[in-house]
């Protein structure tokens, strides 16, 4: 394998690459893709395979013969059996095995007779887009890249569905900039030896969900401890969440097991109801190794704090823009105590818990059962009877709900929570500042996904749960490439595709009850994490760093809709959000209702910055 590029060097977490077929046309795109700092791994006629940033960490290569592979992120694998591997491949169908079989969270290529194959990860957290350049089809890890390199701005319509709340399977998962095409998580793009013609294979199924929970506690554990191993097994410090919730007090708790020296942080809720620290607290003791450092409450940002002074350049809007001086805020203490590498629980919910809407299904094939646990739901969610049955009775296919949610979007959004919980997810709306133009371009995407869309999976539980996963990872992928920038990289150990996998195996009617709370983690975690620490049924929810976090930053708010670009697209009424920003008292706004407005107009004046105001509106 040609050595690395002499020029190269970059912080750890934060790889993105560009890869290239071994041609004459696409060295010569490539060549435009070598800026100053990117390191190169060259095809054996010299010609450039891989372009990019990526730390000395996170990349493995091999060669075998006319194969080569590359994993690029965080995965355990060694380079002299990813030459073994690379030895076994008789055709680049055989990479959907080695993917599935490898430990970690990572993008994985390959190089076979002339042809590449690249993909990212089943829960969405790694990415691959692809696009026509100068008659070559490139693949990226970032969507931005390829358009800034075919001078692309971004397009109304996609920033119009952006402004959907929600935006609903499949119209979250493309890119701002049609000519650039996005790969879906479960599948890899395989471009053809003459970099002319690209096509999608799907690598990736979701398990049956058929596991009992007492076959699957094991595997679940073995999962997650493989999870946090790939980021302690090399030692040194790593710095966990310890919120004292089960999802970050067992990533904890394992992590303390590994070689490395754990630094635990606690960050206190404002509300006097926040039980968050005694947990912390009752955890810590159980880990007398690890140093556990307690953040002043009062010292940490609100919700809304610092929007304006956002310079991430991001590849598309993302509502983790609003947690982003939350989220960021402990990196740099832990990292002056020597951490490497930030593990979180973020992901836990989305897992170890799972959608009700698997009992419309259950109701039909165990209806005894799903009766018993159905009135265990209405009493912990307060579901009316007449709700819980229509949402019961609804049988529409995944289209014909898209299309039904294309007439209603300025409908108020449902009172009840029953009709997401059962249903195929949230109806996506748009509020009172969305233009009318706006509308026309959200309501035509929504009617025209609604014409060919297929749900996630056909038992809407799985789809609602896949769901969840992928668009929470999109928050997550930006976050970790926020993180990165302050110096010290976060994981998220529940998204690696192995964890999901176990998790997701297990039979829903075990996995998700009124009766108990994440049944699979705390059997999982049993023997593992002490038994007082399993007990929490509760977690916070910072809904008043939120509310005071729009009272105090109304000022930036405001300053945030002077000069609006949205507004210059025509796609909000500019002065009802600064009458809005005057009055963070309003009914709604402590609803998250404005977060995909928000996420949009910052993501376009970041754009617009690293583009030096050029071709922005």
């Amino acid at each position: 394998m040609t050595p690395l590029h002499a020029c190269a060097g970059t912080g750890p977490g934060d790889a993105h690459f560009a890869v290239f077929t071994d041609s004459e046309d696409a060295a010569a795109v490539a060549r435009s893709f070598a800026r100053p700092g990117c390191r190169i791994v060259n095809h054996p006629s010299g010609r450039p395979w891989l372009v990019g940033h990526w730390h000395d960490d996170e990349a493995v290569t091999a060669r075998a013969g006319d194969t080569a592979l590359a994993v690029i992120g965080c995965c355990p694998v060694e380079a002299d059996e990813l030459r073994r591997r690379a030895a076994r491949l008789r055709d680049l169908a055989g990479t959907d095995a080695l993917a599935r079989s490898l430990t970690g969270s990572f993008h994985l290529v390959a190089a076979l007779d002339g042809r590449i194959r690249v993909q990212g990860t089943a829960s969405g957290l790694r990415l691959v887009f692809h696009a026509e350049i100068a008659g070559t089809r490139v693949a990226a890890t970032r969507a931005d890249v390829l358009a800034d390199a075919l001078g692309l701005d971004p397009d109304p319509g996609e920033l119009a569905v952006r402004l959907l709340w929600p935006a609903p399977h499949p119209l979250y998962e493309t890119s701002l900039w049609p000519a650039v095409t996005a790969v879906p998580p479960q599948d890899a793009v395989v471009v053809a030896s003459d970099g002319r013609t690209a096509r999608h294979t799907r690598w990736w199924t979701p398990p049956e969900p058929v596991v009992p929970l007492a076959v699957a506690a094991g595997p679940v554990r073995e999962a997650l401890q493989e999870a946090v191993d790939a980021r302690t097994r090399r030692g040194g410090v790593v710095s966990c969440d310890l919120s004292g919730g089960l999802d970050s007090t067992s990533v904890c708790f394992l992590a303390d097991r590994s070689p490395a020296r754990v630094v635990a942080g606690t960050w206190p809720g404002r509300d006097p109801a926040d039980t968050d620290l005694y947990w912390a607290e009752q955890a810590a003791r159980h880990l007398p190794d690890v140093e556990h450092v307690v953040w002043d409450a009062d010292a940490s940002p609100l919700v809304y704090d610092g929007l304006l002074d956002i310079d991430d350049v991001l590849d598309e809007p993302t509502i983790g823009v609003m947690d982003r001086a939350r989220a960021l805020h402990h990196l740099p203490g832990l990292a002056a105590r020597g951490s490497r590498v930030h593990l979180t629980g973020i992901g836990g919910d989305h897992v170890a818990w799972c959608s009700e809407a698997y009992y419309h299904r259950l109701l039909r094939t165990r209806p005894l059962h799903a009766l018993r646990q159905l009135r265990g739901f209405r009493a912990l969610w307060r579901w009316p009877l007449g709700g819980t049955v229509r949402a019961l009775a609804d049988t529409r296919p995944y289209g014909t709900w898209l299309a039904d949610a294309a007439g209603r979007l300025r409908e108020p959004a449902a009172p009840s929570s029953v009709s997401t919980g059962l249903g195929w997810g949230t109806a996506p709306r748009l509020f009172g500042w969305v233009s009318a133009d706006a509308e026309r371009l959200a309501r035509r995407a929504l009617l025209d996904a609604a014409a060919t869309a297929t749900p996630l999976h056909p038992d809407r539980g799985m789809h609602a749960d896949l769901e969840q996963i992928r668009s929470t990872t999109r928050v997550i992928r930006q976050w970790d490439h926020m993180a990165a920038r302050t110096g010290l990289p976060m994981a998220s150990p529940f998204f690696d595709d192995r964890v999901v996998e176990a998790f997701l195996a297990v039979r829903p009617a075990e996995r998700v009850t009124p009766f108990r709370y994440k049944p699979v983690l705390t059997a999982a975690m049993s023997g593992v994490v002490p038994e007082p620490c399993l007990r929490r049924t509760t977690k916070a929810t910072a809904s008043m760093d939120a509310s005071n976090g729009l009272r105090e930053n109304r000022a930036d708010l405001l300053a945030l809709w002077e000069d609006s670009r949205l507004e210059r697209l025509g796609l909000v009424d500019g002065a009802e959000l600064r009458r809005l920003a005057r009055r963070p008292a309003s009914p709604g706004l402590s609803d998250a209702v404005l977060y995909s407005t928000i996420a949009a107009e910052v993501w376009l004046r970041g754009l617009s910055r690293s583009r030096g105001g050029a071709r922005v509106p």
